[in-house]
């Protein structure tokens, strides 16, 4: 197949600036004709005047496969190439390739040559050496290419980064290497991988590439394979690595769910493009032509020195590499050979030109002054979005949240002494004697001890043993049904320590066994309800698109203008609640464990999120014990000395619980140890009667009740001493934890006495917790300063981020080769650290007492107010910072970047309760400034509600329902042209979505008004005047600013009493909030059902142009106790009873960037008990917090 473009009229013989100008033109002119693609090749022959004068044409030979040759991105870039005018196309015949000699394959001066499944390599070499012709990509390369051995050793060689690796060559069976492999980690030839790694076969022909996990984020492996329909990878269980084969080993690489693929053409041009990830969750991300969907994205200096040190390494001029960006560095882990971007236009373009330039630049050098790169020119409308100055409306650009984990099993511990030589031997094997403790975490280690246990019962059973044993039955059992949980060892939620007794009982050591405390099904599901509540935050979070839930954010995320970062302590609960979390916010799918390992950094290598001190540890419990002093007392509560000795702070939640205890404090401790004996005697009554009956009872996660019932009983032997009747107030807190799950999840326990602990427990926990954090404003500084200084110094770096680092090397969007996307300068900076309860405590209490806002500041009042009346921050607490940039405000100025600071007290309990405080809601202050935003936002409105009444008209009767029965999502546009946009004569209400508007109560969204404002002063109106509206000639946006009022915070009602009279409407529930009305539901359910064709589409559907101008008209009311989940009855096994979770409040929306600033800076330089971090952990701190790009944080393992 040959194609010919005619020659321009140039004068050869006069090489200069104008004669390469006036190619160039023509060049340009003549593309127009294939822009696009849609050129038909046959015709283009008949395009130009045919000019016989001049040199003959010079001839480009294609070589390849025909489904490389006829794929359309060749087509695209042959169409650009025939314009120039000295090149003739011959396409190789596949059949004459395979089946022909060389001798007989077409003539050509250039060679276009590359290897595919099929193609025989070794008569290409054979031909272009018989020809000698120019070979775009070298053809000897490519046999190295093919071995990815060989790969690695090239990149050596070119001074590339690759991960760190090894090969383990079995080819040769007299030589093999020396592999062992352990549960954790790999050792070949001595050289040790520790999981998570890579396993590549040797041959790069060979795509089944697996990842190993570590028993911490659960174990198995990811199988990486070619893509087969909408599936690239799949998670299984299985840890064993492949014993036949060579593979090369390599250690896995956390890219955020990201990888970067590279596409050179000649050592001076590069392009990228990202994807997600396929160990993610294996889901393969089409476009409507079925093509995986990729972006662009700016390439560093360094990485583009990176391409042309691969282009040349190989000598491929059309090559493409895949690029990991981790760890603050730009590695490279495969070299693909010839490659082409599938469908950026703009790639084609820039392809064809340099391809021409090179092969002009070889063949006729004197012709012509051909320019080595390119330097192409924005588009106008990207050049447009991309500068931020030209932005009129607050633009989002950090998201910093610390969440609390999930729901989580009680933590257990048990003690005991052994003496067995088993035992002395697992602990001398260990170094138990130099270390004088071991702990044993790891599966094949807590095997051993089991394996122990097992012997010494069945010897203890049996009465025969050759050793003494002295250690007692009961304990062994208990160790033995523990370790036994699960039926397999994964993850952290067992742990064994073994400690030396030393001189007192040199014979003897002590075992302590912990277990429990691992996150639970309900937990998982919690947090990825959050995550996809937490979409919610972000431009265009509100709106639904094809069935999905804030998918502004998920675009954002998707086309590289979301930076994320996820954080987690070193426990495996938060862990996992981290992974679950991200699977919930960026709609992955599969398990957590390659979620975990690819998304969640763990924060242990810094002490971001375990930082404790033994100084901190020993100023804690001198609070504590102050705290246990006083709770112990026989004073009555009721007095204005015990209590401002008690709750020096004035803690209103604390006050209301000190006033529920009728006599004293001791007395109430009795009470409290009364009902655990009461609940002990009824869990041995219930296990004799199903022991009788043969029936086995149920519990939550197949908890044997043998365990649940010893678990209270030590309880009961820990709080309150056998021999001095002393009670021990610490043990406070796992008393309430451990009724919480109980009466949560282990509902068969139908008992009274399970509601009256629970109360009882709570009443007193609710003084103990807060308070061991410290009692007086002083105590709780210096104990929150120790646990948050790394934290709140890392706070302080993202948030600024924008400021202090405008250059760190992220994975953005390059907006020169996009048009699909409506705003490519946005760029949202999120960074999530999950952590336990102290950090949450400790946080808060920093925000509460170290100075943010002035005294006289109301918003900040009434913020203080509410957190003083919230009793518990519960699993899934969040606090929340959202940054704003105005553009429009000097670089200089305080008004640049505005702060706005949420708070949501997390889970509910599984009973409501009354007297928990009723915020103010949750109130971005976020708005567009701009006449014309206002107007084109009421243009979207309309069309939108336009659209939405005639898709309610088909599916769901007219007739109205009681806004308190069925919270909606509710939009007020104009009826006719001369309706203001606020007219609340109209109401669109649209149905909830079903099973995906569980999440919907938890982080609260917006809706739009549909009742008058009441009126307000007339001096407090802050309007527009008719004079400065004269230019607006819309008359209904005039209207509308006109009549506009100033914002105002909402109000704080008292009580929920207030805050229901405070609207005529009554309070409605956010706008995507749950059902409270069985009766609505099943009729919206039967309404859905008939329709199967129906969807969901909520206003409005251009949501990233929509979103911030959207918030000039919400209400931001909310209902101030979500109902329960309608769903609940029909959860699945495992899963039941997941408690909502509290909405957003809003803190304060009017913070600037320096008051935050100034305030964390006068933290950090408190002189605390922070000081007593180790120097190195400090200097390691101080060097990683101010840029994550440097960040060395890896996944434990």
């Amino acid at each position: 197949m040959s194609f010919r473009g005619r020659r321009p009229s140039l004068n050869i013989n006069s090489p200069g600036e104008d004669a390469s100008q006036r190619y160039w033109d023509s060049f340009s002119r003549r593309q127009t004709i294939c822009y696009m693609g849609n050129v038909d090749l046959d015709g283009v022959e008949d395009v130009f005047e045919e000019d016989e004068d001049g040199p003959p044409p010079i001839k480009l030979g294609i070589c390849a496969m025909a489904k490389k040759t006829k794929s359309k991105p060749m087509g695209e870039i042959i169409q650009r190439m025939l314009l120039f005018g000295f090149v003739k196309i011959e396409i190789f015949d596949e059949n004459q390739i395979l089946n022909d000699p060389v001798e007989e394959w077409p003539l050509c001066d250039v060679l276009i040559s590359f290897h595919s499944k099929g193609f025989p390599l070794e008569k290409a070499i054979e031909y272009a050496k018989m020809r000698n012709c120019i070979c775009i990509n070298d053809l000897e390369k490519q046999w190295d290419i093919q071995d990815r051995v060989k790969v690695y050793q090239t990149l050596k060689e070119a001074g590339i980064e690759t991960p760190r690796y090894i090969v383990c060559d079995r080819s040769d069976c007299e030589n093999l290497p020396e592999f062992e492999e352990h549960d954790d980690y790999i050792e070949i030839n001595g050289e040790v991988f520790q999981k998570p790694f890579v396993e590549k076969p040797v041959s790069a022909e060979n795509h089944r590439i697996n990842i190993y996990y570590p028993s911490s984020a659960g174990g198995g492996h990811q199988k990486l394979f070619r893509k087969v329909l909408n599936r690239s990878s799949e998670y299984c269980t299985d840890s064993a690595v492949r014993k036949e084969g060579s593979y090369i080993y390599e250690d896995f690489m956390p890219t955020d769910g990201t990888d970067v693929k590279v596409y050179t053409v000649g050592p001076d041009y590069a392009h990228a493009e990202a994807r997600k990830s396929p160990a993610l969750d294996g889901k393969v991300e089409r476009d409507k032509e079925g093509k995986e969907i990729r972006y662009p994205v700016i390439l560093s200096a360094k990485e583009k020195a990176i391409a042309r040190q691969v282009c040349l390494a190989f000598k491929q001029t059309v090559c493409g590499f895949d690029l990991l960006r981790a760890n603050g560095k730009s590695y490279v882990c495969d070299v693909n050979g010839f490659s082409f971007v599938k469908t950026s236009q703009k790639y084609y373009d820039d392809c064809a030109k340099m391809l021409g330039n090179i092969i002009l630049r070889e063949k006729a050098p004197d012709w012509l002054n051909i320019p080595r790169g390119l330097h192409p020119e924005l588009p106008e409308i990207v050049q447009a979005g991309m500068t931020p100055s030209a932005s009129t409306m607050l633009e989002l650009r950090c998201v910093v949240a610390v969440i609390r984990h999930g729901d989580r099993t009680p933590k257990q511990k048990m003690k005991m002494e052994v003496s067995h030589p088993e035992f002395f031997n697992i602990f001398k094997k260990y170094n138990g004697p130099t270390l004088g403790k071991i702990k044993l975490k790891k599966p094949k280690e807590l095997q051993q001890i089991l394996d122990v246990a097992r012997t010494l019962l069945s010897e203890l059973q049996s009465g025969e043993h050759t050793e003494p044993i002295k250690e007692k039955m009961t304990k062994l059992e208990q160790l033995k049904v523990v370790l036994e949980m699960y039926g397999h060892f994964s993850g952290i939620n067992r742990k064994i320590q073994l400690k030396s007794l030393g001189k007192k009982q040199p014979g003897a050591l002590q075992l302590i066994l912990k277990w429990g405390g691992e996150l639970t099904p309900a937990g998982k599901v919690q947090a990825e309800q959050l995550g996809r509540a937490f979409r919610c935050m972000y431009p265009g979070g509100q709106g639904d698109y094809a069935g999905f839930p804030g998918c502004g954010l998920l675009r954002l995320h998707s086309t590289y203008r979301h930076d994320l970062k996820i954080y987690a302590s070193d426990e495996g609960r938060v862990q996992m609640t981290a992974a679950a979390f991200a699977k919930g916010l960026l709609a992955l799918e599969g398990e957590l464990a390659p979620i975990l390992v690819q998304m969640v950094k763990s924060a242990n290598t810094n002490g971001l999120l375990d930082n404790e001190s033994d100084e901190l540890h020993k100023y804690s419990g001198e609070v504590k014990k102050r705290l246990h002093d006083m709770l112990r007392s026989t004073d009555t509560p009721s007095t204005d000395e015990f209590i401002n000795r008690m709750i020096p702070t004035n803690s209103i939640s604390m006050k209301n619980s000190l006033s529920k205890i009728p006599e004293n404090p001791l007395a109430w401790l009795h009470k409290l140890h009364g009902l655990v004996e009461n609940l002990i005697v009824y869990i041995e009554e219930l296990s004799e009667e199903h022991e009788t009956s043969g029936e086995k009872l149920k519990l939550y996660q197949n908890e044997d009740i043998s365990l649940m019932l010893e678990r209270w009983r030590k309880l009961q032997r820990d709080f309150k001493h056998h021999k001095t009747g002393e009670f021990d107030v610490s043990k406070i807190p796992d008393i309430y934890d451990s009724i919480k799950y109980d009466a949560q999840h282990n509902t068969c326990l139908k008992s009274p006495i399970i509601d009256e602990l629970y109360e009882t427990s709570k009443i007193v926990a609710d003084i103990v917790i807060p308070q061991e954090y410290g009692i007086e404003e002083d105590e709780k500084l210096n104990i929150s300063h120790g646990y948050c200084v790394p934290l709140l110094r890392k706070i302080l770096a993202d948030l600024r981020a924008n400021i202090d680092n405008p250059e760190e090397q992220l994975t953005k969007l390059d907006p020169s080769f996009v048009s699909n996307v409506l705003s490519p300068g946005r760029h949202v900076r999120t960074r999530l650290y999950f952590t336990s309860e102290s950090h949450i405590h400790s946080l808060l209490t920093l925000i509460r007492y170290g100075g943010l806002c002035n005294v006289d500041d109301d918003q900040w009042q009434r913020a203080l107010d509410y957190i003083s009346r919230v009793s518990e921050l519960n699993y899934m607490t969040q606090i929340v910072i959202m940054l704003y940039e105005d553009p429009t405000k000097p670089a200089d100025s305080d008004e640049r970047y505005h702060i706005e600071l949420h708070f949501s007290p997390g889970a509910k309990s599984h009973k409501d309760d009354a007297n928990f405080p009723a915020g103010g809601g949750f109130r971005p202050v976020s708005k567009p400034n701009s006449r014309d935003e206002v107007e084109r936002y009421h243009q979207l409105i309309s069309t939108e509600v336009k659209r939405v009444k005639k898709l309610r008209s088909q599916s769901f009767s007219r007739d109205t329902r009681s806004l308190s029965n069925s919270p909606q999502l509710l939009v007020s546009p104009p009826r006719t042209e001369e309706c203001s946009p606020t007219d609340p004569s109209i109401e669109v209400r649209l149905p909830e979505r079903g099973l995906e508007s569980r999440s919907r109560d938890l982080c609260g969204s917006p809706t739009f008004p549909t009742e008058p404002e009441a009126k307000i002063d007339a001096n407090e109106r802050n309007t527009a005047s008719d004079e400065e509206l004269a230019d607006i000639p819309n008359e209904k946006v005039r209207r509308f600013l006109k009549t506009s009022k100033k914002y105002k915070s909402a109000p704080h009602p008292s009580s929920n009493e207030e805050q229901t009279k405070a609207s005529p409407i009554h309070r409605r529930t956010a706008g995507l909030g749950l059902f409270s009305s069985k009766g609505a539901n099943q009729q919206i359910s039967r309404s859905i059902s008939n329709d199967e064709n129906f969807q969901f589409h909520f206003v409005s559907s251009n949501l990233e142009r929509v979103a911030p101008l959207r918030r000039r008209a919400i209400s931001l009311s909310r209902q101030s106790h979500s109902v329960r989940d309608p769903f609940a009855s029909q959860a699945v096994e495992g899963y039941n009873r997941v408690p909502n979770i509290r909405p957003l409040e809003t803190l304060h929306n009017s913070l600037s960037l320096q008051q935050f600033t100034t305030f964390s800076e006068k933290i950090l330089k408190m002189e605390g008990l922070s000081s007593q971090v180790p120097e190195e952990r400090e200097r390691f701190i101080s060097e990683n917090c101010s840029s994550d790009a440097n960040s060395t944080l890896q996944n434990a393992s």
